[in-house]
């Protein structure tokens, strides 16, 4: 907005004399501040609220404990934290909380790298619609999601929630893929283990890096 008016105002000054310049930008600054006015006062508060918390949250550390979760407030959010929260409850809710947060770190791995979709939604969603050929295999094994554990939701939720306000946790180097220690899939032989973390081993394509890399 302010770019549009400056040049607005440049505009004014070279295309008249001083007399006509001087009202053509009384103009522009009432129109301008009719604008502004016009923009809802909860929505303007909220455009330099959000930076703010992610100021905050960026510099934040984070303790791996459920004591620190439970001190949290109540976390909500759009799709994308709905979509992150609900990987974390059925593909780590069993983990610690330190293990939760890896997870969750892949995922936004994901996101940063050009291999996968752009969004949490469409990472954790990426093949689902082909039985067993999905990415996380909850969303394509034929079992309906039911959240029963609501304690194990609110505190993967409160995971989601800071992760996606940009406190980083920089645990797994990177990792754009997991297995737990039960199995060894083939892909995980031509991939870099990055770190193993409760159940889970993590890994990295070094063909491709995310952007925090």
């Amino acid at each position: 907005m302010k770019i549009k008016f400056a040049a607005a105002a440049a505009a004014a000054l070279s295309l008249c004399g001083p007399v006509q310049a001087e009202a053509n930008l009384d103009a522009l600054l009432a129109k301008e501040e009719t604008t502004l006015d016009s923009i809802p006062s909860a929505r303007f508060a909220r455009l330099f609220q959000g930076n703010r918390k992610n100021r905050h949250a960026k510099g934040e550390i984070v303790e791996f404990s459920n004591n620190w979760l439970d001190q949290r407030p109540q976390a909500t959010g759009d799709a994308q934290f709905q979509c992150l929260a609900q990987a974390l409850y059925f593909e780590a809710r069993g983990e610690t909380v330190k293990g939760q947060f890896a997870v969750a770190e892949v995922i936004m791995n994901r996101v940063a790298s050009k291999q996968f979709p752009n969004t949490a939604c469409g990472v954790v969603n990426q093949g689902t619609g082909r039985k067993y050929q999905c990415q996380f295999t909850y969303t394509c094994d034929g079992h309906k999601e039911i959240i029963a554990e609501k304690r194990a939701y609110e505190r993967v939720s409160k995971v989601a929630r800071v992760v996606l306000d940009g406190i980083e946790t920089k645990l797994t180097d990177g990792a754009t893929y997991y297995h737990t220690t039960a199995v060894r899939p083939r892909w995980s032989r031509s991939f870099t283990q990055t770190a193993r973390i409760g159940v889970h081993k993590f890994y990295r394509d070094d063909r491709y890096r995310t952007a925090s890399n």
